[in-house]
C-alpha cells in the first residue's frame, strides 16, 4: 500500500510527537506497515528534552501534504553526451521512449526522445543527397549531444508540483527533469504523473480541526484520526477510521492499542509515551485525566523503568517532575516562542482566535515578562490575522492560570475570571486550555 505517515497537529507539543512515534511504531510491528512518525513544526523545550534523554531521534519533518516532484520522479538509466547514440536508443527501448543524457559529473544535459530524434535527422539528413545514403548504423554511431533536446524545463525534487502546475502546462514536451538542490539528476517526469501525483498517505493523531493540522491537508490522502480533544474535523471524501476518546492524552490512546496486539513498547519509546501523558495530564493532576490514563501510566512505567532502560533508576513521581520542569519557565524562552510553541487556532461565534498556554512554576515569573509577552502575543495575532489571542500561564505547581489577551472583544467581558490591575486575568484552579479555559471562551462567543 506504501508509506504512511503518521502526524500530530502543528507546534507540536509532547504528547503530539509521543503519539506519533508511538502510533507509527505499532502500525508497523503489528501491521507490517511502512509507517513513519513525522512532525508539523519544531519540537518545543520540553519535547526536545525528552527525546534527548530518552536517546530518540526527533521524527521528520513534514512541511505540508502537498505532492513533490520526488514522488513522480522515474530515475531512469542514463548515457553520457559523446556516447554513441546506440546507447541511448537501447535506454529508449526500455523506457517509455525517453534517454537521459547527463555529464560525467551528474548535472542533466539533454533528453533524446522521439521529438529529438525526428529533428535531428531533418537536420542531419535534410536536403542533401549523401547524407540521405548513410545507414541507420552510421547514424548511431553519432554522439547522443547531437540529438538531444537540451532545452527541458528542470524541477527541484522538493518543489511542490501544485506550484509548478501552470508552467508545466505551458511547456511544449511532455518529459521534465527532476533534480536535487544543487542541480544533479534524480530523475525524470511526465506531464501525465505530474497532473495526477500519488497522494501522501497521513495518520492525523493528538488533533482532528483543519485548522491544526499539516497544511494542504486536502490534497493527502486521510487515513485515520486518533484524538482527545473536541470535534472540529473536515468532511472526507471516503470512510476512514476515526476515534475520539474521552482521556487525558493520545498517549493513553496508543499505549492501549499497543497493549491490545500483545504488545509491549521498546523502552525507550515507553518512556516517549509516558512524558506525554504525563505532559498533558500534569502528572495525572489535570481535570482532564481518566482512570484509564492512571493505568496507562502504570502499563508505561512497567515497559520503561527497566533495568539497562535510559530511565533505569526513575519513578514515575521523578520523571514527571522532570518532564514539568523541562516544559516550564519564561526567563529561558524568547516571548515569540513562547506564544507560538503551544498555540491552538479556533474559530467561533464569528471569530478567528488562539489560545497559547504555556506553564511556569510560579505565576510571580508573569510580572517580569508580561509586556514583552502581550506584545509577542499582538505581533503573532496581526501575522496571523486574528480577531484576538490570548495567552495561558499555568502554574503547574499550585493549579491556577494568567490569562493574557489582546484586543479582546467585548463578548469576553464577562469571562468569569478576575480581573488583575496589570490587566491580566486570574483563572484560580484552570490549568487545562481543552477542558477547563476553552468551553468558557466558546460559551461566551457562541450566546
Amino acid at each position: 500500500m506504501g508509506r504512511v505517515y503518521v502526524i500530530g497537529h502543528v507546534n507540536p507539543d509532547t504528547d503530539s510527537i509521543a503519539s506519533a512515534m508511538g502510533y507509527a511504531w505499532l502500525l508497523s510491528e503489528r501491521d507490517g506497515e511502512e509507517a513513519i512518525p513525522a512532525r508539523a513544526g519544531a519540537p518545543n523545550p520540553q519535547t526536545s528534552w525528552a527525546l534527548k534523554r530518552l536517546g530518540l531521534e526527533s521524527p521528520m519533518l513534514l512541511n505540508d501534504a502537498s505532492p513533490r516532484f520526488e514522488s513522480v520522479a522515474r530515475r531512469l538509466d542514463t548515457t553520457t553526451p559523446d556516447s554513441p547514440l546506440v546507447d541511448a536508443w537501447g535506454i529508449a527501448n526500455r523506457t517509455w521512449g525517453v534517454a537521459p543524457v547527463v555529464v560525467d559529473g551528474g548535472k542533466p544535459y539533454g533528453l533524446v526522445n522521439g521529438s529529438s530524434l525526428f529533428g535531428f535527422l531533418s537536420r542531419l539528413v535534410g536536403p542533401h543527397p549523401k547524407q540521405q545514403e548513410m545507414s541507420i548504423a552510421q547514424i548511431l554511431e553519432l554522439p547522443c549531444r547531437e540529438a538531444c533536446a537540451t532545452d527541458i524545463p528542470r524541477f527541484a525534487m522538493s518543489s511542490r508540483i501544485r506550484d509548478a502546475i501552470n508552467r508545466i502546462l505551458r511547456a511544449e514536451g511532455d518529459d521534465f527533469w527532476v533534480v536535487d538542490d544543487e542541480g544533479n539528476y534524480v530523475g525524470v517526469c511526465r506531464q501525465r504523473d505530474v497532473l495526477n501525483p500519488p497522494r501522501l498517505r497521513l495518520i492525523l493523531v493528538d488533533h482532528n480541526e483543519p485548522g491544526q493540522a499539516i497544511g494542504a491537508l486536502e490534497e493527502a490522502e486521510l487515513l485515520e484520526i486518533l484524538d482527545h480533544h473536541r470535534l472540529g474535523n473536515a468532511s472526507t471524501h471516503i470512510p476512514i477510521r476515526f476515534t475520539v476518546d474521552i482521556v487525558g492524552s493520545t498517549s493513553t490512546l496508543v499505549s492501549e492499542r499497543i497493549a491490545e496486539a500483545g504488545l509491549s513498547a521498546p523502552p525507550a519509546l515507553a518512556g516517549m509515551l509516558l512524558a506525554g501523558l504525563l505532559s498533558d495530564t500534569l502528572k495525572l493532576t489535570s481535570p482532564t485525566t481518566t482512570p484509564r490514563d492512571g493505568q496507562a501510566a502504570e502499563r508505561l512505567v512497567r515497559w520503561a523503568l527497566v533495568k539497562g532502560g535510559p530511565l533505569e533508576g526513575e519513578s514515575i513521581a521523578s520523571f514527571g517532575e522532570k518532564v514539568i520542569q523541562a516544559g516550564s519557565g519564561l526567563a529561558a524562552r524568547q516571548p515569540a516562542e513562547i506564544v507560538s510553541s503551544d498555540l491552538k487556532v479556533y474559530e467561533a461565534g464569528g471569530f478567528h482566535f488562539a489560545i497559547a498556554q504555556v506553564e511556569v512554576t510560579d505565576l510571580l515569573e508573569l510580572d517580569e515578562h508580561k509586556e514583552r509577552l502581550r506584545a509577542a502575543l499582538e505581533e503573532l495575532r496581526q501575522k496571523r490575522g486574528l480577531d484576538f489571542a490570548m495567552l495561558m500561564v499555568t502554574d503547574v505547581v499550585r493549579g491556577s492560570s494568567r490569562l493574557l489577551l489582546v484586543a479582546e472583544p467585548p463578548a469576553l467581558n464577562d469571562l468569569p475570571y478576575p480581573r488583575q490591575p496589570d490587566g491580566s486575568r486570574l483563572a484560580e484552579d484552570v490549568v487545562s486550555r481543552k477542558k477547563q479555559l476553552l468551553p468558557v471562551v466558546l460559551g461566551l462567543l457562541e450566546s
